[in-house]
């Protein structure tokens, strides 16, 4: 069942976007080669409470941290640890949090010091799929319209579109429906009406598409070991144009805070 939120559920799920694009932002302030994943994960959780919210993934499920911090060939779900990160690494920091019952969730990909060009061309392909597949959540399209533009648009570049983990529904659950393809079909899949709200997220990687679960239940990564790249927006799908809750700007440095 798909759950339309009010203008007012909408505007605490602002507050969690938003509260989440600061931690986000937070983090990527002490993202350095030689830092340890898990003292990322520590800024957050401290962030986060500072703020006046409870981290979402902390023991969602059994996940056993605040961020989902995902290196290299790690496509998502990636666990905090003591491993240092590198010149040349580039790092997906999944975050989400539970602010006024209502959940906030978005991820960005972060270089790590001096990258590739061609890592640098995975991230920012990624990054424009994800905003134009925003581009089409808008109330009358399908959840297909999201996934065909975030399909076409990296596959043009060679890079192929992870299958087996999609966006979703936010409320007051982390994942309701619709499930959010990052690929698909124009015209196909559940109609957007306005007062949706979905997290759009696609998982790019720089070869093929095929991945595998880790021991640990819930990392995956690539099978050709390659990288991939994971980026993620809170959207409220509205009759003109989409109403994007969540942002970039604090760890872009558009905005300060």
């Amino acid at each position: 069942m798909i759950r339309i939120k009010t203008q007012e559920e909408i505007e605490i799920l602002r507050e969690n976007a938003i509260i989440v694009s600061k931690t986000l932002a937070q983090v990527g302030k002490h993202i350095t080669p030689g830092i340890t994943t898990m003292e990322l994960d520590r800024i957050a959780e401290q962030f986060i409470r500072d703020n006046g919210a409870e981290p979402g993934f902390l023991g969602y499920g059994g996940f056993p941290y605040t961020l989902c911090i995902s290196v290299n060939d790690v496509v998502v779900h990636g666990f905090p640890s003591d491993y240092h990160l590198k010149d040349g690494d580039i790092v997906s920091v999944d975050c989400g949090t539970i602010y006024k019952g209502f959940y906030g969730d978005s991820a960005y990909t972060f270089p790590v010091g001096n990258v590739s060009e061609e890592t640098q061309k995975l991230l920012d392909v990624t990054k424009e799929s994800l905003y134009r597949g925003i581009e089409k959540a808008i109330a009358g399209n399908r959840v297909g319209d999201i996934g065909h533009a975030i399909q076409s648009y990296a596959e043009s570049f060679g890079f192929s579109v992870v299958r087996e983990f999609v966006g979703h529904g936010i409320g007051k659950n982390m994942h309701e429906h619709p499930e959010v393809p990052n690929y698909g079909r124009i015209g196909s899949g559940k109609k957007l009406i306005n007062g949706m709200t979905i997290c759009i997220e696609p998982m790019i990687n720089a070869g093929q598409k095929a991945i595998y679960l880790h021991d640990n239940g819930w990392a995956v990564s690539t099978v050709d070991k390659k990288y991939s790249a994971h980026f993620e927006l809170t959207v409220a799908v509205k009759d003109n144009q989409p109403d994007v809750l969540s942002t970039f700007d604090y760890i872009e440095g558009r905005k300060q805070y």
